[in-house]
């Protein structure tokens, strides 16, 4: 019997994401795709011409009018942890990104730094780059591939986006009502908003250490020693003073015990790309509603001769930066997106307005205030905004870094134990390897009465890990033409390993390779045969297992 999806599903940390019922219009169908890849994030990429190779016809719909994903919004210094455990499709764009800048006139604005650069090259392949060019790549896969792209088309999240036959997805609904038919779907988006809508079950938040046999999950108040405030620092209006109120950007809650529970969401921000060469330089722009007193915690923090704020001004090529977050009060927006994962779209939008005018605020007060030392205050005047990216968004990144938004429930969750090896990992489809990080997940005041974050968590897993084939696919009571290689199914502090760039490309592939076979078979995409999984992910040189590094 034909069932149309009215709900989102919903787990103890789900959640139903209503939004308000609009009239649609039925614009038809568009013509019927082996595979539906909705988002065009990097794993969306490689996913679309992986299933292309396979001989599949593919369709890629994009929620925006670009394709590539935080690899082309500004994530240009690679969080790659292990260079060996990068193989497939994934290894080859980090050399044709080598092949790029190895051209005569590459480096136009600076000059090429030395082989022994961190997290430069090696193997052939460069790990670091500007969005422009990571995105030039990318079209150009997808155009040699003669790949359908459909852009700036957004699932419908209303009840009806998503129609299924059973347990079968039969197709999805744009919300301009156009309809995607498809044998087989992959949810590519950070969100997991194809997921949801075809109700599959998932987590928001951080679970309890007991739940998988952690000990980096849920709260970590303990252990959250790395970007926290070095000083005691008063978090009152004025100091001294509690009932003056709490300073902006600290939370008057609570924290639960550590190692409990909570919906609480791994801080976002905008991986900028920054220049100090002046031909290629914007000015910084001063956010609307600017208000120098949202901040006062930032210039009462730097008034101890605190002096870190450009420790994450890594170099990219051509004078350029990828600028992440570094120190106790940065570009984290701390606390301003538990409500994104499952936000209505309106919603969203409001959110990343928040973040854009939160994070270009705290450059301009860099750059302007009174109350930042001189020092910083000059030398955050030298940067600006590159010319020559985001050319349609006024230089700034198009998409905020989503650490992460839902994660599937699957039957098999990734975990802590699978990550460190304590527990042996079923059926690999590729490799991750950098640390278990969540970035600060709350600021607030401690038993003492000062200022502390909450959440970060850096620890390595010890070397590469393999990552489950299980972990991509769904329940089968829930969907079974669905692979989920982005939002996947694991814990909060094993995501934070797994969702590295790199790695989402690794899992694109293939979820691709594993939805092409399941076409061929006529079958689930929870009865795959492994063994025949395997031998098409090695033909494509994907790293299923790695020999530990020899010692040195």
């Amino acid at each position: 019997m034909r069932t149309i999806i009215t709900l989102i599903a919903a787990t103890a940390f789900g959640a139903v994401g209503a939004q308000a019922a609009t009239p649609r219009i039925n614009r038809g169908a568009a013509n019927p795709a082996d595979l539906v890849v909705y988002g065009c994030t990097s794993a969306g990429v490689t996913a679309a011409v992986a299933a292309s190779d396979l001989g599949k016809t593919v369709t890629l719909l994009c929620t925006s009018d670009y394709v590539g994903g935080m690899t082309t919004n500004g994530l240009g210094w690679s969080d790659t942890g292990n260079h060996r455990a990068i193989g497939g499709m994934a290894l080859q764009f980090y050399r044709e990104i080598k092949r790029w800048y190895d051209q005569p006139g590459a480096w136009t604005a600076s000059v090429r730094p030395s082989d022994a650069t961190e997290n430069f090259v090696n193997d052939g392949a460069q790990w670091i780059f500007e969005p422009h060019v990571a995105e030039r790549i990318y079209d150009d896969w997808l155009r040699r591939k003669g790949i359908t792209v459909v852009r700036n088309e957004r699932l419908d999240r209303d009840a009806g986006g998503v129609t299924k036959r059973g347990t079968r997805i039969v197709e999805i609904r744009a919300e301009n009502g156009k309809r995607y038919p498809g044998k087989m779907f992959i949810d590519a988006t950070y969100e997991g908003d194809l997921m949801a809508a075809a109700g599959v079950s998932f987590a928001v938040g951080r679970e309890a250490n007991a739940t998988y046999g952690e000990t980096l999950n849920g709260v970590q108040t303990r252990n959250s020693v790395k970007h926290q405030f070095t000083q005691d620092i008063d978090p009152y209006v004025v100091p001294g003073q509690p009932a003056s109120g709490l300073l902006p950007h600290i939370s008057a809650e609570r924290p639960g015990p550590d190692g409990s529970a909570d919906r609480k969401v791994q801080a976002y921000m905008y991986r900028l790309c920054l220049t100090d060469v002046a031909a290629n330089r914007a000015p910084l722009p001063r956010p609307d509603g600017y208000d120098p007193r949202e901040f006062a915690l930032l210039g009462r923090y730097l008034a101890t001769g605190v002096d870190d704020v450009f420790r994450k001004f890594d170099r990219i090529p051509n004078g350029k930066t990828d600028v992440n977050n570094w120190g106790a009060f940065s570009f984290d927006a701390i606390g301003m997106n538990y409500a994104y994962p499952t936000a209505s779209y309106t919603q969203r939008d409001a959110i990343l307005t928040a973040h854009r005018r939160y994070q270009q605020g705290v450059l301009w007060y860099l750059a302007h205030d009174a109350a930042v030392p001189p020092k910083i205050r000059t030398e955050m005047q030298r940067w600006g905004l590159c010319r020559d990216e985001f050319t349609r968004n006024a230089n700034w990144p198009r998409e905020i870094y989503v650490r992460e938004g839902r994660r599937m429930v699957s039957d098999f969750v990734m975990a802590e134990p699978y990550l460190t090896r304590a527990k042996p990992t079923p059926e690999p489809i590729g490799m991750g390897s950098y640390n278990m990080d969540s970035h600060n997940v709350q600021r607030i005041v401690d038993a003492r009465g000062f200022v502390r974050n909450e959440g970060n968590i850096e620890v390595s897993p010890g070397d590469a890990y393999p990552i489950s084939y299980r972990a991509i696919v769904p329940k089968r009571t829930q969907a079974t033409n669905l692979l989920v290689p982005v939002a996947l199914s694991a814990s909060h502090i094993a995501y934070g390993s797994i969702r590295m760039e790199p790695v989402f490309m690794i899992l694109g592939e293939s979820a691709a390779t594993a939805a092409s076979l399941a076409i061929d078979g006529n079958t689930s995409v929870q009865d795959v045969a492994y063994p025949k999984l395997q031998a098409a992910l090695l033909r494509r040189k994907q790293i299923l297992s790695l020999e530990p590094a020899p010692a040195r």
